[in-house]
């Protein structure tokens, strides 16, 4: 990883869309602040396709789509995209899963839920598990013995899993942030990352991140992302000098910066 400070003026020359995290990526210690607000809203006043990709339930995900200057919100993890219709007052909402499969799939989490309960006691529900639809969530706790029991739980169970520095994340499909951008992107935006990965600016800071930092080029780590380089293949190209929404500032301004200059 570089200092995003040493990136030539021009390095994001080829940026449409910035994909990011959300929690401490634009959020720091669970706030999202005045200026990181604003940052979102320069990108897209610059002409940048701006869409988080969370882990964050369709709770979240629903105000995020409504309310903030983003083009869409990418939740659970890839489970469903979300964007406000121009209207203002409606969502379109797009599953991983085609409706008719919804309900078994949610089931199955159901089921999954009890077993990994019953099998560790000690695990602990998300207080945001209410409001998930395609997701398991569970605290991640301090004790890395019992994340990787809860993880492995799920894994016996039939789930897909991965962390992040909220959740132990479950689901099931097989898809995970990058195969759901890879779809929402050529679907809604008709972008092919496979053809055109140049055009994507992606920015995170924990596990979940991984293969988004594995696939583009353009890819960039808050500052805390080195807490959680243990787990992360291939680290991101780039690392910003603050933490959270501080550090997605200075992305934002080095995307901006080279729009101009290109």
């Amino acid at each position: 990883m570089k200092p995003l400070a040493q990136a030539t003026a021009v390095e994001f020359a080829s940026v449409r869309f910035v994909l990011t995290d959300m929690d401490e990526t634009l959020t720091y210690r669970g706030r999202l602040h005045a200026d990181t607000y604003a940052a979102l809203e320069r990108l897209r006043d610059a002409g940048v396709t701006v869409i988080p990709v969370t882990g964050a339930p369709a709770g979240w995900c629903d105000q995020m789509a409504r309310m903030w200057p983003v083009d869409g919100v990418i939740g659970e993890n890839g489970g469903f995209f979300f964007q406000r219709d121009p209207s203002g007052h409606d969502i379109a909402r797009t599953f991983w899963h085609p409706d008719a499969a919804r309900a078994e799939v949610a089931a199955r989490l159901q089921a999954i839920a009890g077993a990994v309960q019953d099998a560790l006691p000690q695990a602990r529900l998300a207080q945001d598990q209410p409001f998930r639809l395609t997701s398991l969530a569970f605290a991640r706790p301090d004790d890395p013995v019992l994340c990787g029991k809860i993880l492995s739980a799920l894994s016996d169970a039939g789930a897909d899993a991965t962390v992040n520095n909220l959740w132990v994340l479950g689901w099931i499909g097989g898809y995970d942030k990058l195969a759901m951008a890879r779809r929402i992107l050529a679907e809604t935006f008709r972008l092919d990352i496979d053809d055109d990965r140049d055009a994507v600016l992606y920015s995170g800071d924990s596990t979940n991140d991984a293969p988004m930092f594995a696939f583009f080029r353009h890819t960039v780590g808050v500052s805390t992302v080195r807490d959680y380089l243990s787990e992360i293949p291939t680290p991101p190209a780039w690392i910003t000098q603050g933490p959270g929404g501080a550090g997605f500032v200075e992305i934002a301004d080095a995307v901006i910066q080279a729009k101009k200059r290109a």
